[in-house]
């Protein structure tokens, strides 16, 4: 199982794992109500280093980014959640309203993002890119989405 750490203790044990040459895998997310699209993103993201961290999005950030009825699970429950996949080897919970500056701090040799996001509009991609990194888009999969299942599960909870 990953490990929960706070914004400074992460920062601190990245400075460590890059000391030892690990590579470091970066991505982000709300992962409200965690799907086959989430586990396979994550787990093509670790493949790509050493270490996966994933910062999840405060419950506030979730609000401002899915409105008022969202998150449907608690930022620790949904960080835990994460934190138990094989793939994770570090969670992080940010309250802003995007990773940027946890990106800042973290520096990592690859920052990925899920779904269709042209690479120029990932946040703190071309802070990455200008150090020498690389930022990946993973191909979100077809027919899982969150807000998907929430709207299903609302028009009619009867149907798969």
């Amino acid at each position: 199982m990953g490990t929960m750490h706070d914004r400074d203790e992460l920062i601190q044990e990245v400075a460590s794992l890059k000391q030892r040459g690990g590579k470091i895998v970066f991505t982000n997310g709300c992962f409200d109500i965690l799907h086959y699209g989430h586990v396979r993103c994550l787990a093509e993201a670790k493949a790509l280093g050493d270490i996966l961290i994933v910062a999840v999005n405060s419950d506030a950030s979730v609000r401002k980014l899915k409105g008022k009825n969202r998150p449907i699970n608690s930022e620790e429950h949904r960080a835990y959640v994460v934190a138990s996949l094989s793939a994770v080897d570090y969670v992080t919970i940010f309250n802003e309203d995007t990773p940027y500056e946890l990106i800042r701090s973290i520096m990592p040799h690859v920052l990925v993002k899920g779904g269709d996001w042209p690479k120029e509009q990932v946040v703190g991609g071309s802070l990455v890119e200008e150090a020498g990194g690389a930022v990946v888009i993973i191909p979100e999969e077809k027919g899982f989405s969150t807000t998907r299942t929430i709207e299903k599960i609302r028009s009619d909870p009867s149907k798969p």
